[in-house]
């Protein structure tokens, strides 16, 4: 059973983390979330990096508002996949943190989503993406995730052309 970890810089910053914590479940893969700063525990940040494959994780998931090197920090420190979601935490409205993780230098990857739920959301659906590489069942409930999604847009299609008869 695969296991993401899952990283945030601030007890706040769950009100986002909890968007992928739920999608994981909803895929039935466990998750273990901490908070650890890069600035403000960065030994602890490392430390919980360094041990992460020890732990099991398939990929981790680091959150961070501001200026955002928690995700850079964990990808120097593990070769299992990190995923960064930024959060608007400033009066940049979370441009800040998107931009800090997605410059990443040359050798040090991390794969940035969108600032904010719909990013944790993506972010949970591509950690399950990377662990259906290895586990065939995961791919399966994917592929019904997707089918659900265009099964609902078709559905809601139905009802639009009902109400616009109306009219």
């Amino acid at each position: 059973m695969s296991v993401v970890g899952i990283i945030i810089g601030s007890k706040s910053d769950f009100d986002i983390a909890g968007e992928s914590v739920k999608m994981l479940k909803k895929f039935g893969v466990q998750s273990d979330v901490v908070i650890s700063s890069a600035h403000r525990s960065p030994e602890n940040t490392s430390e919980w990096s360094k041990n992460a494959k020890e732990k099991g994780y398939s990929v981790i998931i680091a959150f961070a508002g501001a200026a955002a090197h928690l995700a850079g920090v964990v990808a120097s420190e593990t070769n299992i996949p990190v995923v960064a979601v930024p959060i608007s935490a400033t009066s940049l409205s979370g441009l800040d943190a998107l931009l800090s993780m997605v410059q990443m230098p040359g050798g040090v990857p991390v794969a940035v989503m969108a600032i904010g739920k719909s990013g944790a959301v993506n972010a949970a659906i591509f950690a399950c993406q990377i662990i259906a590489l290895k586990e065939p069942e995961m791919y399966e409930k994917l592929n019904k995730y997707r089918d659900e999604m265009r099964r609902k847009l078709s559905n809601d299609n139905e009802e639009l052309k009902a109400i616009l008869e109306k009219l």
